[in-house]
């Protein structure tokens, strides 16, 4: 189909099988993904999946190959295509550090000698970063292990991806600045056709309804009609809760809330030393607002 909206998502690591669950969760029924297939489509066939290297995303919807992307926000910024992020998804957390040997002397970028050979993955940003700070660095690529690079003498700094900072410590390194922040983020090419405009609109709807759900939980529970006034007061769920007739019952209803799910259990302990019976708590699978 002419139409059909290519979406590129990395094909293993730290963000694909999330990426991949999140879709499914948002209702594109993609058919399963086998380890040697690079692409697949949905059963409607308006939507079609790539499996592509992280790194390679950028470079493809600037190609024209895709039309969205899945990516991280350090790999958009690393590649510089003129492309637009759309969408922060808000996982896949990291930052981009500089980092040297702990027995160096050195606090801060500003404290490193003018001359210095520095071992990354982010060769561009890496480039950039230090022209900035006034430093004559000699990037050295590396594809991976870049943590590796000092005690081998290849490197004398590194500009690496660190979520935790575990990887830097057990290889006796130090971080002395932060370039950037990065999450995964949706990023598509420019110059789109409506139609194609329109299905990405649709998509971020149903991300949304999926992202949004994850936070919040829905709760049931039989509440005496005389304390009603109180349970509105901590239970507004999304404007009010919705409060159905109980069968043969005066003096009792029925509330169905939407809560957070961090103050499910605080509401639970406020609705039995109200009289809160029966109560029920479940997912959200997905919630338009």
């Amino acid at each position: 189909m002419k139409n059909v909206l290519k979406i590129a998502i990395p094909n293993k690591g730290r963000l694909s099988e999330k990426i991949y669950e999140l879709l499914n969760a948002a209702g594109l029924c993609f058919e399963t993904k086998g380890e040697r297939k690079l692409s697949v489509k949905t059963k409607d066939e308006k939507y079609s999946l790539v499996f592509v290297r992280t790194q390679d995303i950028p470079r493809l919807l600037d190609a024209n190959v895709a039309d969205i992307g899945f990516t991280g926000h350090d790999v958009v910024v690393e590649e510089g295509f003129d492309l637009e992020e759309i969408k922060d998804l808000g996982f896949g957390g990291c930052k981009m550090v500089v980092a040297v040997k702990d027995s160096e002397p050195y606090k801060t970028v500003s404290d490193l000698p003018a001359d210095i050979k520095v071992g990354t993955s982010f060769p561009n940003i890496a480039t950039r970063f230090f022209k900035e700070n006034n430093k004559n660095a000699k990037i050295i690529e590396i594809s991976g292990a870049v943590e590796i690079t000092p005690s081998l003498g290849l490197s004398d700094v590194v500009v690496d991806i660190t979520s935790t900072g575990t990887t830097l410590k057990s290889n006796n390194l130090k971080v002395i600045g932060e370039i950037l922040s990065s999450t995964a983020v949706i990023v598509k090419r420019k110059g789109l056709e409506k139609e194609k405009e329109e299905k990405i609109e649709s998509l971020l709807r149903a991300l949304d309804s999926v992202i949004d759900a994850k936070k919040k939980k829905y709760l049931m529970a039989h509440v005496p009609v005389s304390k009603m006034e109180e349970v509105k007061k901590f239970l507004p769920g999304l404007s009010t809760p919705t409060i159905m007739k109980l069968y043969n019952d005066d003096k009792n209803v029925v509330i169905h809330v939407v809560v957070d799910a961090d103050k499910v259990y605080d509401s639970i302990d406020k609705l039995k030393k109200l009289g809160g019976q029966g109560i029920l708590i479940m997912t959200v699978d997905q919630m338009v607002k």
